[in-house]
């Protein structure tokens, strides 16, 4: 059946084959082997699926019910995948979970972009080492996405930005900010540099500037936001890469916030004054 230019497949059994993209998601977030070995990209809820629409990730199939269909209207208009059409009851046991979003959508993998494809357009960039955690990460990503940030890079050690629960944290922004996994960490920071870029490391220390010290007069700057992971924050030699230690100003006994709070204080700050 074709609805609005969109092959809609009506299904009754959880069992289909064609439905195996969505199948069992808590117990295995990769979804199955492609030929590149990569996986794929998974997105819930209509907002995501649309930010997966606009994005380089090109679609391979969705599931959902009717009402989603409906409110997807004219954003699957020549999408080339299918929508396979079933009722809650049916997606709750493939998908293994009560659905309360009511579509998903799954997607090859892009090929990964290049550090300097990334820097290429961008004034300002997160960096972030360590930070493992697939909900900081998606947190980073939404924050990056609504406060200026043009690009992320990864150094060593951070989790996979298209796991499917950083994805749907970044409420789909993790499909949309161009990110690149430095190859040679902490090297590749001389990339940055060789850009024009000012490279800030946030910190706790308290000889370190507070981040309204460090951005004034950069307005006009291109300049990168390093970010460590909770608890053990940046490694040293890290640090010593960067142009200057940064830190927010803290009270009450609290040495350090969330990792993807401390990041968006600094978005924030860059964006205030980059106006």
């Amino acid at each position: 059946m074709i609805v609005n230019d969109v092959e809609v497949v009506d299904v009754t059994d959880p069992a289909d084959p064609r439905l195996d993209d969505f199948r069992d998601l808590n117990s295995v977030d990769r979804r199955p082997d492609l030929p590149s070995g990569k996986g794929l990209v998974i997105a819930e809820g209509v907002l995501v699926v649309q930010r997966m629409l606009a994005s380089r990730f090109v679609p391979r199939a969705l599931l959902g019910t009717d009402r989603r269909l409906t409110e997807l209207g004219a954003d699957l208009d020549g999408i080339g995948a299918p929508f396979y059409r079933a009722s809650p009851e049916v997606m709750a046991e493939v998908v293994g979970f009560h659905l309360n979003r009511g579509v998903l959508a799954s997607a090859s993998r892009a090929p990964d972009l290049t550090v300097p494809a990334v820097l290429d357009r961008a004034h300002t960039v997160a960096v972030l080492e360590g930070v493992n955690d697939h909900e900081n990460l998606g947190s980073v990503f939404r924050n990056a996405a609504g406060l200026g940030v043009d690009g992320v890079i990864f150094g060593s050690g951070c989790a996979d930005p298209l796991y499917r629960r950083a994805v749907r944290v970044s409420m789909g922004h993790a499909l949309l900010v161009p990110f690149a996994k430095a190859e040679n960490w902490p090297g590749d920071l001389e990339l940055l540099r060789d850009n024009g870029f000012r490279i800030l490391a946030m910190t706790p220390d308290p000889t370190a500037q507070t981040l309204a010290q460090a951005m004034t007069g950069l307005a006009d700057q291109r300049l990168a936001i390093l970010v460590g992971a909770e608890g053990p924050g940046l490694k040293e030699h890290t640090m010593r890469a960067s142009d200057v230690r940064v830190r927010i100003p803290m009270s009450r006994g609290t040495d350090s916030l969330n990792v993807a709070t401390a990041a968006a204080l600094a978005f924030y700050e860059r964006d205030r004054l980059a106006r």
